[in-house]
């Protein structure tokens, strides 16, 4: 406790001689040789109000008389000069750029569709294997249909019985038809036999009409691919009873999701409808979807733009459509979406790191002839780690990227070119 006393006290002698030492050199000078100069020096680091308090030195005055004829000197009473600034700076590009928007989406199939049972029956026979590929009008599923062929060969033989009698009435009708024209028939009898052969008709066209109905029936028991695509998992096999009334999700057999084309469904700001709308007009709009967790980029380009803005993120959404031919894309995926509108001329762009904040906005230091000046700019938008600047920047500066925050507006630095490949 004591030790600490101790050196607590050498430390306020210290700052207590020191201080005393700047206010009066030429004390400092007449007790320890070569101490006045260092006090000289030591004033020129307090800042000017501070200066102004103190009296002056005749110390100070005699070195800055003794120093005048050398400019480059500099006196004793001044700080030494601020070395120069290391710093790193890359050159300000001008040229075409395209404009393009980033965002992330989810692939999604163009058509999906879940098999379900029309009829309830049992699984005869499961013809293609889980997750195959399939196109439409293969056949799928086929379900016991014995039954209802039965009904259409009952109904075809009622339709056979319906046009013997039909055939019948009809001898009836033309003998009566005849006895009347020799005036021995009676009419009645002839009336009787032409509507009993309408009758016959009529039931006639009725099992013909249940034919066709028990036929299409028939169809509900043969299941085949409505879209090509490719399938799920079978949620039932062979041998399992299916009903017609699970609309719930254990009665969908499986489902089909058409993979080639695909949509990636994405959102963008509202503010960028206008430029998606135009571009897509021009027949542009070109999309490139990379799958996360991937490098390799699918070509396509925005087919739909939603018909809403959503109110509560003021997004747009739009469904960017590619062929996907070896079926890189999958449904439910996660992709990087880069979709590109335009290319513009003579943009002017610099790394996004050059581009400082500061109370009057953002601004970049343009280093010229060793000297860092400030330099407010424009930032329109950033892309691919650059910011593209509309203005402040002609295009033929070089501005820091690196050892900014060391800079005040005419600092003279040391620059060292950025490696593009390090940036």
């Amino acid at each position: 406790m004591a030790i600490g006393k101790f050196f607590s006290a050498l430390i306020v002698l210290g700052a207590g001689v020191t201080g005393a030492a700047i206010y009066s050199p030429e004390t400092a000078e007449k007790w320890l040789p070569q101490s006045g100069a260092k006090a000289v020096m030591l004033r020129g680091y307090l800042p000017e109000i501070v200066l102004s308090k103190l009296p002056p030195t005749a110390l100070a005055k005699k070195d800055a008389a003794a120093n005048s004829g050398d400019p480059a000197k500099p006196s004793a009473g001044s700080p030494p000069p601020r070395p120069p600034v290391n710093v790193f700076i890359a050159p300000v590009v001008k040229g075409p750029m395209a404009v393009q928007l980033d965002a992330i989406g989810t692939i999604q199939p163009v058509a999906s569709v879940a098999l379900r049972s029309r009829a309830d029956a049992q699984i005869e026979k499961v013809l293609v294997a889980d997750g195959a590929s399939v196109k439409a009008g293969d056949v799928l599923v086929k379900l016991d249909s014995r039954q209802i062929e039965a009904q259409i060969k009952q109904a075809e033989a009622l339709l056979a019985k319906d046009n013997a009698q039909l055939e019948q009435s009809n001898r009836d009708v033309a003998r009566y038809a005849d006895l009347l024209s020799h005036g021995t028939g009676i009419q009645i009898n002839f009336d009787n036999a032409k509507t009993t052969a309408a009758g016959f008709r009529a039931s006639i066209l009725g099992d013909q009409a249940q034919i066709d109905n028990l036929k299409v029936q028939l169809t509900w028991y043969t299941i085949i691919a409505p879209i090509s695509g490719r399938i799920g998992t079978f949620a039932a096999k062979n041998g399992n009873i299916i009903r017609s009334g699970d609309n719930n999700a254990s009665g969908t057999l499986a489902t089909i999701n058409q993979i080639t084309p695909i949509y990636l469904v994405f959102s963008l700001p509202q503010a960028r409808l206008p430029d998606l709308r135009d571009a897509m007009q021009a027949g542009g709009a070109r999309a490139i979807a990379i799958p996360q967790g991937s490098t390799k980029g699918v070509e396509g380009k925005v087919a739909v733009v939603d018909n809403t803005i959503d109110p509560a993120t003021g997004t747009i959404t739009a469904r960017a459509s590619f062929e996907n031919p070896d079926e890189t894309l999958w449904p439910g995926q996660l992709c990087n979406v880069r979709v590109t509108l335009r290319t513009e001329p003579d943009i002017i762009s610099i790394p996004r790191e050059a581009v400082q904040n500061g109370q009057a906005g953002t601004f970049v230091f343009v280093v010229a002839d060793g000297v860092a000046s400030m330099k407010p700019v424009t930032v329109a938008r950033t892309q691919d780690n650059l910011a593209i600047i509309s203005q402040g920047l002609a295009g033929n500066e070089n501005v820091v990227v690196d050892g900014a925050l060391l800079l005040v507006n005419g600092s003279k630095v040391e620059a060292r070119s950025k490696d593009p490949k390090k940036a």
